[in-house]
């Protein structure tokens, strides 16, 4: 009964751990970045807090209303809709977009480059970005390696006291038998 329960335990374990690597790293096999939700700019849409799962997208055929993840500097990226798209006056390939926050009650002060635009986000789970940059930063990264190891111990660990139990007890039926 104590193996049961404990089988039970470990494996709903590994399979909470299991969905959390997936959805903070797995998703970006399939082309995904993954983005936490910092500031409020966005709320309704996307709450402080939220994970968002951006997919790179071509930027002219990005328009008014879309939501955009881009770069604000080498350290800094936002999500916020395109308000306007603006051509450059002088190359036709070129393409600004001026962005607001939904929350923000003003537009953004500079304009967005396309080169800048990472993506638009296709869904999100709220709260979830707490969790990663938790575990992002020390002492959540510590706790999160730490309890990873705990989870492989506590699958495999068990398994081989309970084999050389197996085994010992087969050993010793081996020798009754072969002494018999």
């Amino acid at each position: 009964m104590v193996k049961k329960i404990y089988n039970i335990i470990t494996n709903v374990l590994v399979i909470f751990t299991v969905i959390v690597t997936a959805l903070l790293v797995g998703v970006r096999l399939i082309g995904f970045q993954v983005y936490t939700v910092l500031s409020g700019s966005m709320e309704p849409t996307y709450k402080t807090g939220s994970l968002i799962y951006v997919k790179k997208v071509d930027p002219k055929e990005l328009e008014a209303g879309d939501v955009i993840t881009f770069m604000l500097n080498e350290n800094t990226t936002a999500t916020h809709r395109i308000i306007e798209v603006i051509p450059d006056e002088d190359d036709i390939d070129t393409i600004r977009f001026r962005t607001k926050g939904d929350a923000n009650d003003f537009e953004d002060s500079s304009l967005v480059h396309y080169k800048n635009v990472i993506g638009s986000p296709v869904f999100t789970i709220p709260y979830m970005g707490y969790v990663a940059n938790y575990i992002q930063h020390p002492p959540g990264m510590y706790i999160a390696i730490i309890a990873g190891v705990i989870i492989i111990l506590l699958t495999f660990l068990p398994d081989l006291f309970f084999d050389e139990k197996k085994n010992k007890k087969n050993s010793t039926d081996d020798r009754v038998i072969k002494q018999g």
